[in-house]
């Protein structure tokens, strides 16, 4: 079964303007990621898609699991810079940072929709899932990899922070470590080293991936709902302890950042193809 997604004035939203599509089928809920054009860039509208439809998933007794995955040859490759309404404004450099602070927090609100459902939530990631799609697949419940998948946190190298929690979530999984190296560096590893560092749980050949990730939502979803609901919670419960206090850190920090003059420069720097010239400022 199709669901369609309503904009904000409550129609339902016209052909190229879906972000994401979500079928049922079987038990499983199949979001896909559905602009392969542009290699899947995420966008404030993408993120409210996303919270609309988990809803719909999280009330759907038919649902036992959920598979996440996305059309083209990447899973996501970062924020959509050319998206209307990319960029957030206010009177003052304060006011300015106050909204971006509020806009993150609603970012994380949405994400926490698709985090905390009672269904577990399989990621299927092939190609490039960088920034925001890394974070996006760090929100799932278990990861599986095409062996062609490479990820990243280039945030910093834009002279913006992590804002959506992918550094806190790789601590969580990976080691305060790891998510140092990966957060301030802005480098690339490939799914054998995310597997390795058990931030992926299966490698698959690129041609298996959808064939292996509908066959693992299918096993959750063929055990019994209230006991697999309940272990799903009592780990998120044990693992996310801190994870609330330290969002709202990310989001203060993501606000300063992407209201400093450095993120300017990076994303400058990044359209001209030039190194980019930071100040601290």
């Amino acid at each position: 079964m199709r669901y369609t997604v309503i904009d904000t004035l409550g129609r339902e939203v016209g052909e190229g303007e879906e972000r994401i599509r979500l079928d049922v089928e079987d038990g499983i809920a199949l979001l896909t990621l559905c602009r392969p054009d542009k290699l899947n860039g995420w966008s404030w509208e993408s993120t409210r898609q996303l919270g609309l439809l988990a809803d719909r998933i999280r009330f759907d007794p038919d649902v036992r699991a959920v598979l996440l995955r996305a059309q083209g040859r990447a899973f996501c490759a970062g924020i959509d810079v050319t998206a209307p309404g990319g960029a957030i404004t206010g009177d003052s450099a304060a006011g300015r940072a106050r909204n971006y602070y509020e806009g993150i927090r609603w970012v994380h609100e949405r994400f926490s929709v698709l985090a905390r459902l009672p269904q577990p939530v399989v990621a299927a990631v092939q190609g490039y899932c960088l920034g925001f799609g890394f974070e996006l697949a760090l929100m799932a419940d278990i990861r599986i990899a095409a062996a062609d998948a490479v990820f990243a946190l280039p945030e910093a190298r834009l002279g913006v922070a992590v804002d959506a929690g992918g550094d806190l979530r790789i601590a969580r999984d990976a080691g305060a470590g790891w998510a140092k190296f990966l957060a301030l560096t802005g480098r690339r590893i490939d799914a054998a080293t995310a597997e390795r560092l058990g931030l992926v749980q299966l490698v698959v050949p690129p041609a298996g991936l959808d064939a292996e990730a509908r066959a693992l939502a299918a096993e959750i979803a063929a055990n019994a709902p209230l006991a697999v609901q309940g272990i799903k919670r009592s780990i998120d419960a044990y693992a996310d302890a801190a994870l609330p206090a330290a969002l709202d850190r990310v989001a203060m920090t993501a606000a300063l950042t992407l209201t400093s003059e450095d993120a300017a420069e990076g994303y400058g720097a990044k359209a001209a193809r030039r190194p980019p010239h930071f100040r601290g400022a």
